[in-house]
């Protein structure tokens, strides 16, 4: 089975708790899937099978080391089946506006990086309001205000839809699965 490396960059640790999920998901299903923080380690993705990256959205950004890691080996992603999951309050919510902000988001960072992942999820975050420093706490609050209504700091909010991550990762494995088995046994 092929080896997927499952990479992400995280500010508050959801993205990494959703790149862990996509990791278990990938290797009950059979597959190698070492899961890195770009951020924390150099990772290169050469000798892989196939790609998954992870990025939280922090006031309209993708996560500086995931920008990073997509410039420094578009070549070589640009080779493999590759996936990008984003993790951000817009992703949580079922209003279309900001479920199109959500989306717009992936389109720049695709557009600024020239990287075109052939599968795409969206994905809810959270809020870590315990974690949070006083003027992040108010910041967060009004953000959350707009986006998911969820002001109350007493308590922490999760809004992962962890059934479709699941689905997510399984239609990426098969079609992983599917790619590589289009590929002539001489040629791997």
């Amino acid at each position: 089975m092929p080896t997927i490396l499952v990479c992400y960059g995280t500010t508050e640790g959801q993205t990494e708790k959703i790149a862990e999920r996509i990791g278990d998901r990938l290797t009950e299903r059979g597959h190698r899937a070492p899961v890195r923080n770009v951020a924390a380690t150099a990772v290169d993705p050469t000798g892989y099978d196939a790609v998954l990256i992870g990025s939280s959205i922090h006031v309209g950004s993708h996560h500086a080391g995931v920008k990073r890691f997509v410039s420094e080996h578009r070549d070589t992603l640009g080779s493999l089946p590759t996936g990008f999951f984003q993790v951000s309050l817009p992703s949580a919510t079922d209003d279309p506006d900001r479920r199109a902000e959500a989306a717009g988001y992936v389109e720049a960072f695709e557009e600024a990086t020239d990287f075109h992942p052939d599968r795409v999820g969206l994905f809810g975050g959270a809020l870590r309001y315990s974690k949070y420093g006083f003027l992040k706490r108010l910041l967060m609050k009004q953000i959350a205000k707009r986006s998911t209504g969820d002001t109350d700091t007493s308590r922490d909010h999760e809004y992962t839809d962890w059934s479709e991550v699941e689905a997510f990762t399984d239609d990426f494995a098969a079609f992983v699965e599917g790619r590589l088995a289009e590929v002539p046994s001489e040629a791997m």
